[in-house]
């Protein structure tokens, strides 16, 4: 299959707006390639391995958007376009400028691969490109991770939050619902601490990288991955509720938790910008739901958020 690349070049502060615009046209997958944040890595040794030079610092950054070459490419096209129109008015001055390109399914799977290496996220747990080698230390569970075209490697500071949580919720034998899988990288660090999991996605792409990651582990009794959405696909009760999407989502996620967690459950909730972290955190409390903890990363936020016994 070939699918659309839409490169838009926007200045700093209308990113996050650039990107929820290619989400709410189905886009099935947005990468942001921001110079200044990849400075800010190797600066900071969070990611020192790199065989490239220092970027130079830039006020602007590229959001990509990817949309499958079908019959309705041309029309979520126009409405990209008037909605990029609309951001001026908005973000009066920005830089704006959009490129397109195709892509084939093969290189968009494997071209990134150089630069995912063996990484330790959180205590106990290191993500490994199923192409690596690694030896693991005491105490360490390796997860063997192949991407393809799905979000997760575990790299994103939202996902690595996400997993240091679970390594202090996650309970052995809890059942646990993963919201968004996508690669499937959350679902199967919760089996590795011990618990059932039920993961969903929407992206049937997603739900097929998945369930290979879970066979690559060899946890297929612990996990099942559903395609579908939440109202259709689950209807248990669980322990816990980890969900790494976007503020809007999360949002709307919070009127569902009364019916999928149990009294005394948890949810965790990540892929929320710095900005609207306060914004899901009243949205949790509207429902009911206590606040427990806020983690911040990068810009990034993760809120935890329990259902009153």
């Amino acid at each position: 299959m070939e699918w659309q690349e839409l490169a838009v070049t926007v200045s700093t502060q209308a990113v996050e707006a650039v990107a929820e615009l290619f989400y709410a046209l189905g886009c099935t997958g947005v990468t942001i390639d921001d110079p200044n944040l990849l400075r800010e890595y190797i600066q900071t040794a969070d990611w020192d391995y790199h065989i490239f030079s220092l970027p130079d610092v830039s006020d602007t950054v590229v959001v990509k958007g990817y949309f499958a070459a079908d019959e309705f490419l041309s029309a979520r096209q126009g409405r990209l376009d008037a909605g990029l129109h609309a951001l001026l008015d908005v973000f009066p001055g920005i830089v704006l400028r959009l490129k397109q390109g195709t892509v084939r399914e093969d290189d968009w799977a494997t071209a990134w691969k150089a630069y995912f290496k063996p990484v330790k996220v959180g205590q106990r747990i290191v993500i490994k490109p199923s192409w690596e080698s690694y030896l693991p230390g005491p105490d360490e569970l390796v997860l063997e991770l192949d991407p393809g075209m799905a979000f997760g490697t575990g790299t994103h500071p939202t996902t690595a939050l996400c997993i240091k949580a679970l390594e202090r919720t996650v309970q052995p034998g809890s059942l646990v619902y993963d919201i968004g899988t996508g690669s499937g990288v959350l679902a199967i660090a919760c089996a590795m601490l011990g618990a059932q999991v039920k993961a969903v996605d929407l992206d049937p792409v997603a739900v097929k990288i998945a369930r290979e990651n879970v066979a690559l582990n060899a946890l297929e009794q612990q996990v099942e991955v559903y395609h579908g959405n939440l109202a259709d696909v689950l209807a248990d009760s669980a322990d816990l509720v980890v969900a790494n999407i976007i503020a809007d989502v999360v949002i709307v996620l919070a009127q569902d938790l009364k019916r999928i967690l149990r009294p005394g459950g948890v949810c965790l909730a990540s892929g929320i910008i710095g900005e609207r972290g306060q914004e899901v955190v009243e949205a949790f409390e509207a429902q009911g739901l206590r606040v427990q903890q806020v983690d911040e990363e990068k810009g990034w936020v993760l809120v935890q958020a329990g259902r009153r016994s």
